[in-house]
């Protein structure tokens, strides 16, 4: 009897405990109702934030095109991607000297190094070029065809699985890029193989970039393209070379400013807004280079340009809204390119984004 009364305790006992822990959960579940609303409120504002940054860095960029542009009407392309490298070094430099990342500046894969580093270079000269010869609108809806050339090389390089709906948005987006060309209606010029050959090999330099970027140290990724476009274009100079005025070394200088400007700007938008809300707005660029394109060199983009521009942009934006999804993409190449060119003339923003969130979790500790 004894054995039984304790037993019985026991259960009694059990079960106040659980109706206790029920009670509590069901406590606790309405707060969490009320954070959760809260937090989504907190991340729309942060995602506007985001955007509002986006928006002010792709102007900055856009402002640094239309230098190029400026430039590349009296100076080969040599020329300004040797100075834009030269005006760049100081700050590499201090980049240098706060990377206190142990190791060396050999990179541990020295294959898928050198070709990164060839493709953006390629990328800085046929960039500028293109831009220096086209119309500026023109000039951003071919580049713009990167994430459909980023989606299709992801395959081989990263072992990407790219479903049938982001192969239709491949499709739709380079049959805008061929409604841009018109091949047949209108005449193709080097500046348009210019454009597609950046958009390519940009595609190509981030891809690699994402391959090897958790092993290689973000200074061996960015001081090699350097270096090479240094060494190279220096060589090329004399053959080129024409002085150039204190007001055009004031420009280049310009040029590089905007370029620092327009990185910190899109690293403080990167920290602020999620990935898929910042990286479409650098088709805002558009919009920028037909203001530009107008007002500075009397150029107004036809019809078929914005149309075919509307296809890449709206395939552009699918294929990032895509990825965004956990389950769409196992390595999201698109969203991890930063939406700028690899041309090797400036920062990179995913090092700088990543270094800095390190020092925030490192102060929070």
């Amino acid at each position: 009897m004894a054995a039984a009364k304790m037993r019985r305790k026991r259960v009694g006992a059990r079960a106040l405990r659980l109706v206790g822990a029920s009670e509590r959960c069901q406590g606790r579940s309405r707060f969490p109702a009320k954070h959760a609303g809260q937090t989504d409120i907190t991340q729309m504002g942060q995602n506007a934030k985001g955007a509002l940054f986006a928006l002010l860095s792709f102007s900055l960029f856009a402002s640094h095109d239309v230098i190029v542009k400026l430039l590349g009407a009296d100076y080969a392309p040599f020329q300004i991607v040797f100075f834009s490298v030269l005006l760049s070094f100081p700050i590499v430099s201090l980049m240098l000297i706060r990377d206190t990342t142990p190791g060396h500046l050999r990179p541990i894969h020295p294959w898928w190094t050198a070709l990164r580093t060839v493709a953006a270079v390629i990328t800085g000269l046929c960039a500028f070029y293109a831009f220096s010869v086209l119309p500026l609108a023109q000039t951003y809806a071919i580049l713009f065809a990167q994430p459909l050339v980023i989606t299709v090389l992801a395959i081989p390089i990263l072992g990407e699985h790219v479903r049938l709906r982001r192969w239709l948005a491949v499709l739709v987006g380079l049959a805008g890029v061929m409604v841009v060309l018109r091949p047949g209606a209108t005449e193709l010029t080097l500046g348009h193989a210019a454009a597609l050959v950046a958009a390519c090999t940009g595609a190509l330099a981030s891809v690699v970039v994402r391959k090897i970027g958790h092993e290689e140290r973000s200074v061996v990724l960015l001081l090699y393209p350097m270096m090479a476009n240094f060494v190279l274009m220096a060589c090329a100079l004399p053959f080129v070379y024409r002085p150039m005025p204190i007001e055009h070394l004031g420009g280049v200088g310009v040029m590089a400013v905007l370029a620092l400007c327009g990185s910190l700007v899109l690293i403080r938008a990167y920290k602020a807004g999620e990935a898929v809300i910042v990286a479409p707005m650098q088709y805002s660029q558009l919009l920028w280079a037909t203001f530009y394109g107008a007002a500075v060199f009397g150029e107004w983009p036809d019809g078929m340009t914005f149309a075919g521009a509307l296809l890449i942009i709206g395939s552009g934006v699918y294929i990032v809204l895509r990825e965004g999804r956990s389950r769409a993409s196992e390595n999201t190449p698109v969203l991890r390119t930063r939406t700028r060119l690899e041309t090797g003339t400036s920062l990179r923003i995913g090092p700088l984004l990543r270094s800095m969130r390190r020092r925030e979790k490192t102060l929070q500790k």
